[in-house]
């Protein structure tokens, strides 16, 4: 007899009771991490850590150090090269050019940045909303940089989809009366920081605004999907159509 919280059961019994409980199952990193953080954010991490890789190993087939990303054919094919996308209708440069990075320590600051906020944002407005939010601000900081920034440096990061999602956190809070102190400290925070050398502060800037007016078309809607589907296809038409014809006026001077 096996002893048990009330009494003696037969070995047999507890073997039965054993075998029809389920038992459960060990969640894997990928899911784990997905709970804690967002399915989505750590779908974008997971990208551009391998378009990372990609530019690594095309930097060592080119006779350059891994590390050394930057100086490698995929990063030159993939960043946003304003005179590539105005002069040869390179367009694919603004939307690859979010998910390249200047060296692992630009990448990794990126992506801790993306999973901070990303994960309550993706809480908030589910996932298709937030992806949505994250792509066109990328599109907007790609569309500052094209309109404003110098054509012949290349520029690459996710910074302007990132600074956007700080832009959606203010709006979003602000439509739920929340303190807004806190966020716009943060903001404030960001912004002084872009004026660092050798950071797109155009980019930032093209970001943060796109970023709060998607949350303003994604609040303003939000009890029409319809709607809301279409606003923000408008707004990301209307991004794309600016980024890949008005710079080659300003480029030509015409």
């Amino acid at each position: 007899m096996v002893p048990a919280s009330v009494g003696f059961q037969c070995p047999e019994c507890v073997r039965e009771g054993n075998a029809s409980v389920r038992t459960p199952r060990e969640q894997g990193a990928w899911r784990s991490a997905g709970r804690r953080w967002g399915v989505v954010s750590v779908g974008l991490v997971a990208v551009n850590v391998a378009v990372f890789v990609v530019t690594a190993v095309s930097a060592v087939t080119v006779g350059n150090a891994p590390l050394s990303n930057s100086d490698s054919p995929a990063f030159d094919a993939l960043s946003q090269w304003p005179y590539g996308v105005s002069l040869f209708d390179q367009w694919w440069r603004v939307v690859t050019a979010a998910f390249v990075h200047i060296g692992p320590v630009h990448l990794l600051m990126n992506m801790l940045a993306l999973l901070f906020l990303g994960s309550e944002l993706e809480n908030a407005l589910g996932r298709v909303r937030y992806l949505a939010l994250y792509l066109v601000s990328a599109l907007g900081g790609a569309v500052a940089i094209q309109l404003f920034g110098d054509p012949r440096v290349p520029v690459a990061g996710a910074s302007g989809a990132i600074y956007g999602l700080l832009g959606a956190l203010a709006v979003l809070a602000l439509a739920r009366r929340q303190d807004v102190r806190g966020v716009l400290t943060l903001v404030a925070v960001y912004v002084v920081f872009s004026f660092l050398p050798g950071i797109s502060l155009l980019g930032h800037l093209g970001g943060l605004v796109t970023g709060a007016l998607t949350a303003g078309v994604l609040v303003a809607t939000r009890r029409r999907p319809a709607v809301q589907g279409l606003g923000l296809g408008v707004l990301a038409l209307v991004l794309g159509g600016v980024a890949l014809t008005v710079p080659t006026v300003a480029v030509l001077g015409l």
